[in-house]
């Protein structure tokens, strides 16, 4: 792309200041795991379980009654609930493990009490003025605090059942690498109890991916499973899933080889109080995101021979830009030195990012020491169930004669 707007320049450089530093696209293609597994983080989980759409969910309106209502009162449509940073409290919950949600939503409950509390004391007209002016922010802070203990509550309802860990559970076990290369119980189990497709799909490409495809007879067992079990017009469905990959015959391990070299499972990842990115996915470092890392610092010379593994070529380009053209980078007594010295990736995803790859991100930006700012472009948010669903929108379909 970069190579072609300079063909349209004739060759020239822009003359023009550069406010992006980095220019880094990755092709969804070069990690299909990460959004294949089920997203941890407090946004993540809301787009996996209700669907975000423009910054909107819209949710079961029993959880957002008001105790004088009574239950006949309750309202038919579902409620609407705009998720942007103008609400503080979503800004600080949004990022974070769900594990870590809890105890920081009782932490702000406390501190709104206490504030609220401090009308009590107040003695003087003065005292009065300054807890009249700070009221409009708590009663703020107020209203979203019991709005989002309610998506928490409706979260945990979820994240409690036994399929949400069983699952879980079987998703840990593939990236780790165990069970792989066989029929796991669990899917068979799935297909026998004829839970969601999309779901059994999705653990299938799971098992597919971090064993490097599926031997012949576990592949062949679990397309009959499906097809006798769903339905035989679920055949076109395997079929587009081969086709792109996401299911396929085994082949070279490479993943167990990207796993360790790349370091994407974390033993001791700390959900409360993370160190590493891996916090996301309670100990999987999202791929996508590991390789953000890398490019940042040390560099990809480093991984040269992972990168050899990953599917589609590895293209660098370095662009000369005129001294005159470049950033001013500001002394060290500068006030200012910090923010002029902040280096701006702009990372683009090729066919779709998650929230949960978004939040690894911000946490990035977070630990290096506002040494690069990361600015987000993509062709839209996804999760796994929406990956597949656009897999099979795109894929031509495949015509059967039952006869």
């Amino acid at each position: 792309m970069m190579l072609r707007m300079r063909r349209e320049l004739g060759g020239r450089e822009p003359q023009i200041t550069p406010q992006i530093d980095n220019l880094l696209i990755l092709d969804r293609n070069v990690d299909l795991l990460t959004p294949l597994l089920s997203q941890l983080t407090y946004d993540g989980l809301i787009d996996e379980i209700f669907g975000i759409n423009n910054t909107s969910v819209k949710l079961p309106p029993e959880k957002f009654m008001s105790s004088s209502q009574a239950p006949e009162e309750a309202p038919t449509e579902k409620k609407k609930i705009i998720l942007n940073s103008s609400d503080e409290l979503y800004g600080e919950l949004r990022d974070k493990n769900f594990n870590a949600v809890g105890s920081l939503v009782s932490k702000k409950a406390k501190t709104i009490t206490a504030e609220f509390d401090e009308r009590h004391a107040a003695k003087t007209v003065s005292e009065m003025k300054h807890f009249v002016s700070k009221l409009p922010h708590l009663q703020q802070i107020r209203q979203s605090l019991s709005i989002h203990t309610s998506i928490a509550e409706l979260i945990k309802e979820h994240t409690d059942t036994e399929e949400f860990m069983d699952s879980l559970r079987c998703q840990q076990e593939f990236i780790n690498g165990l069970e792989t290369d066989k029929a796991h119980p669990y899917v068979e189990d799935c297909i026998g109890k004829m839970e969601p497709l999309d779901k059994v799909l999705r653990l299938m490409c799971i098992q597919s991916y971090c064993n490097n495809g599926l031997k012949p007879k576990v592949l062949d067992y679990y397309k009959r499973e499906i097809i006798q079990t769903y339905g035989f017009e679920h055949f076109v469905t395997l079929m587009n899933l081969e086709k792109v990959g996401l299911l396929r015959q085994h082949g070279q391990r490479n993943y167990p080889t990207i796993r360790k070299s790349l370091r994407l499972i974390v033993e001791e990842v700390n959900e409360q109080n993370p160190n590493d990115i891996s916090y996301v996915y309670s100990g999987y470092a999202p791929l996508s995101i590991r390789l953000a890392q890398y490019n940042a610092r040390p560099g990809w010379r480093s991984i040269t021979e992972v990168l050899n593994l990953l599917p589609g070529p590895t293209i660098e380009e370095i662009q000369q830009i005129p001294v005159a053209l470049r950033k001013r980078r500001s002394s060290i007594t500068s006030s200012h030195s910090s923010v002029m010295d902040q280096k701006v990736t702009l990372v683009v995803f090729l066919g779709g990012v998650t929230f949960a790859e978004i939040a690894a991100l911000r946490f990035l930006a977070q630990q290096d020491d506002g040494g690069t700012d990361y600015v987000i472009a993509t062709s839209k948010i996804i999760t796994g169930t929406s990956l597949l669903d656009s897999v099979m929108e795109k894929c031509s379909p495949v015509h059967l004669n039952p006869f």
